[in-house]
Formats: C-alpha cells, sequence, structure tokens
C-alpha cells in the first residue's frame, strides 16, 4: 500500500478527501483515508478524535485498509504529529503542502518554528527514499517522490523554495497556472480550487489520468461542515463551517460575500486552551468582512468563556465598534446565539456559523457535551 500525506493550517481534509477520491475513481485501485472527520479503511467510515492519531492507532488502521484492499491511503499529517513522530517508520511516496498561517503557537510558540515542523515532514519523505546516500547523479526530478506546494496560500513560495534543496519532484500549484479547467467546481472559493489543485497534482502524481480527474471536478460537493448549506425556518440561507483561524475565516468569508446578496453574519468564537495569540486576529478578520457579527463560545475547554471572547473583542474594536449599533452582538451560549442570528437575518442574508463545522460535542469546563451547530440550525422553528 502506498501512503500520501497532506500538510498545511488550513484546506487538509478538504484535499485529503478530494484526492481519495481521484486515486479511488481508477479501477485497479482502492483508497482509503485518515481526515480530521472521518476514516475510511475501505469498508468502515469512523472517527478517531484526532487529525493524526497515535501510532498505534494508524497501523491498525493501515493493517485495516491493507486486509480489505486497499491500494493506496491519504491522510492528513498535523503539525503535532509531525514534532511528536507519530507516523513512525510509515513511508510516505509523496506529500502535499496547501498553507501556512496564525495557529498552535500554543505549542510551536514562533511561525518560524511552526513552518519548521512543517518542513520536516518533506525531509521525512525525502529522507525515507534516501536515507543518508545522496540520489544517483543521472536522476531526474521525476524519479523523486513528488511533494505538491500550492503558491496561493500564506508562507508557499517559502515553502517551495526550501523542499527545492530537497531530492524531491516539487511540483508548485495555483490558481493562475491551474492545470485543470474549474469552472464546474461546486465547492465555493478561491481557497478550495487551491484545495483541488493540490489533490489533484497529488493524484496525477500517484498515476491517476488527467483526464479521469477533471472529469471528477464537477462531480465534487461540500461536506463535513466545510461552508455546508443547513436548510432551515429561518429566512436568510445559513452555512456552517470549520473555519478556526484567522486565515481561514478571512477566505472563508471572502468566498461568502460573492454569493451574499444582502448582509453577511457570522457567528464564531475562539477555542480555550489553544493559541490566545489568534484571538484577537479573528475578531478583526470577522469585523473586516461581515456586516454582523455574533461573538460566542466555541469549545472553552477550562478557560472562562468571557475572557476569550474579550480578547476577541479587542481585535473586533481595532476595526469598529464592538456594540450593537455596530453590529456585534455577544451571546456567550452558543445555542442562544445561533438563533440570535437566525431570527434576525433578513431574506437575501447569508448567516456563517463558524468554528465547529462537522463537532459533534462542545467542550465546557472539561465536559463535552452534546452539540451539533447543524443540529442546532435545523431545530429552529422561526420568531
Amino acid at each position: 500500500m502506498r501512503y500520501w500525506g497532506v500538510t498545511g493550517t488550513n484546506g487538509k481534509t478538504t484535499t485529503t478527501w478530494i484526492a481519495a477520491a481521484f486515486i479511488d475513481a481508477v479501477p485497479d485501485r482502492r483508497c482509503g483515508y485518515v481526515t480530521t472527520v472521518e476514516v475510511f479503511d475501505g469498508v468502515r467510515r469512523f472517527s478517531t478524535g484526532y487529525t493524526t492519531p497515535p501510532l498505534a492507532t494508524l497501523r491498525e488502521i493501515f493493517a485495516a485498509m491493507e486486509a480489505n484492499g486497499c491500494t493506496d491511503c491519504v491522510m492528513e499529517v498535523s503539525s503535532h504529529a509531525i514534532h511528536q513522530h507519530r507516523t513512525g517508520d510509515t513511508v510516505f511516496s509523496g506529500g502535499a503542502f496547501t498553507n501556512l498561517s496564525e495557529d498552535h503557537l500554543d505549542y510551536h510558540k514562533t511561525m518560524a518554528a511552526y513552518f519548521d515542523v512543517k518542513l520536516d515532514f518533506a525531509r521525512q519523505i525525502a529522507h525515507a527514499r534516501w536515507g543518508e546516500v545522496p540520489p544517483p547523479p543521472y536522476l531526474g526530478r521525476r524519479d523523486f517522490p513528488p511533494y505538491i506546494v500550492c503558491l496561493d496560500g500564506g508562507y508557499g513560495r517559502e515553502m517551495f523554495n526550501a523542499v527545492g534543496a530537497l531530492p524531491l519532484n516539487v511540483i508548485p500549484v495555483s490558481i493562475p497556472a491551474a492545470a485543470y479547467d474549474l469552472t464546474g467546481l461546486q465547492l465555493v472559493g478561491d481557497y478550495n480550487k487551491s484545495n483541488a489543485l493540490v489533490a489533484a497534482a497529488l493524484a496525477e502524481a500517484s498515476g491517476v489520468p488527467h483526464e479521469t480527474i477533471q472529469a471528477l471536478i464537477p462531480t465534487l460537493k461540500p461536506r463535513w461542515g466545510r461552508l455546508e448549506l443547513v436548510p432551515c425556518a429561518a429566512r436568510a440561507k445559513v452555512y456552517v463551517d470549520f473555519a478556526h483561524t484567522p486565515d481561514g475565516l478571512e477566505k472563508m468569508l471572502a468566498a461568502a460575500r460573492g454569493f451574499t446578496s444582502g448582509r453577511l453574519w457570522v457567528v464564531f468564537g475562539a477555542g480555550g486552551d489553544r493559541d490566545p495569540m489568534k484571538r484577537p486576529l479573528m475578531g478583526e478578520a470577522c469585523a473586516r468582512l461581515a456586516d454582523r457579527l455574533v461573538i460566542t463560545s466555541d469549545n472553552p475547554r477550562s478557560e472562562d468563556p468571557l475572557k476569550i471572547i474579550d480578547a476577541i473583542r479587542a481585535g473586533v474594536a481595532r476595526v469598529r465598534a464592538a456594540d450593537d449599533a455596530g453590529g456585534c452582538w455577544v451571546e456567550p451560549d452558543r445555542r442562544a446565539a445561533i438563533h440570535l442570528a437566525l431570527a434576525a437575518a433578513a431574506e437575501g442574508d447569508v448567516i456563517i456559523i463558524a468554528g465547529k463545522g462537522h463537532e459533534t460535542t462542545q467542550e465546557i469546563a472539561g465536559v463535552k457535551h452534546p452539540f451539533d451547530d447543524r443540529a442546532v440550525v435545523r431545530e429552529y422553528t422561526g420568531g
């Protein structure tokens, strides 16, 4: 079985399942995947609760994939997993880098360290192929393991330059130089175009015919709380999205602006016990791009939800007044916050409920309570 890894701050889940879908379309191949949301081992679909599970769990998953006839596995590889060597001695046939932006600095401390951990994944792929022995001088780049680098997102150029020194077949992708026709892509936003292009380049490098990939692009649909439209009784259209970083919110809201004829609403918070430096930046991004803000709790975990909200409001205040007159409300109760937006939004408005996406629990004071943004939207009866 061949293993393909996808790393980056945002877009890993979408890129992974798309790449797996492309590979799985080839008649003599069967592709499993490991994502934040779901694992598919060729037969079962289940969640591990991790972006990249611990090594012991991964080995069980890989064994099941092989037993179920999988020829390939595409998986998300998080920065924590890279730093903690969770993939162990797994030999990746190739990999991809989506982007890098502010996140996980509670763990990595600096963006330079965060970048270097991501670069370590490319080093791991190169080292697994060649070890300490350099490749023969007569080999060309096409003989090296493929490594896809998206130039559209943060640190794309820097990563492209850094991995260029490694014995890898570095393949840059970008929307302006797209090798595929994306006009039929149902996933909205430039960031999803980038995700699709990275997935396509990885799949093609793995041996999937170009024409097979092109034929599948128009069939891809939003899933797993990634700008997922949720039908409900509200007058506005309502979408649930996993964006939980400043860059993720900015790109997602910019995409939503493109299909919003009225006001753009965003209901969002920030996770507790995680990078506190991104909280005001999230507030700034939402204040710049949305017309109406409802600041609420995400997963406060062990932190005081009001302190997290205050940090977000500080960022909002840099852009505009953080009060009702400025189009910003504070409601710590996430269910009440969602219903507030659903009741206040008008015909033609779009509401984005951001931060949790596919998640079905909310962690408060160390306790996980059942909570699904999509279910909360569906339960709304109007008013």
